[in-house]
């Protein structure tokens, strides 16, 4: 099995941006994995942004980490964005939710790890928490 590739939406990059958050070593613990290339992390744009107004500083603290790839929000995910909208997705999920879905560069889509992964029921993707 190759390196796997893993989408933080914004609960998990908040858990792990926070040193008091009870799920911090479990997210950081996936950081480490990658720093050692088993693997790699992503976060989408929108996600942290979305994510950054209830925690101002996290899209910066993201952006420094050196193991974590930041997702461009293109026209295809604004595409696939506002038609997620439009079913009910809230902000801060519908680039996590583009990002780990079936793509040209990721034929089985990327596992997608949040804190809350009942939030992605329905979406066709791979949602674990970062404790299972």
């Amino acid at each position: 099995m190759g390196p796997i590739a893993v989408v933080l939406d914004h609960t998990t990059a908040t858990a792990l941006y926070d040193p008091k958050s009870p799920f911090n070593e479990a997210v950081a613990a996936f950081y480490v994995q990658a720093s050692g290339g088993l693997g790699t992390l992503y976060a989408p744009v929108l996600s942290l942004t979305a994510g950054d107004t209830d925690r101002p500083g996290l899209l910066s603290y993201v952006k420094g980490l050196r193991f974590i790839k930041i997702e461009p929000f293109d026209t295809d995910a604004a595409v696939t964005a506002t038609e997620l909208l439009r079913f009910g997705h809230t902000w801060p999920t519908v680039h996590a939710i583009h990002a780990a879905r079936p793509s040209a560069a990721f034929p089985t889509g990327r596992f997608l790890l949040t804190l809350t992964p009942s939030t992605y029921t329905g979406t066709g993707i791979q949602a674990v928490h970062p404790d299972q």
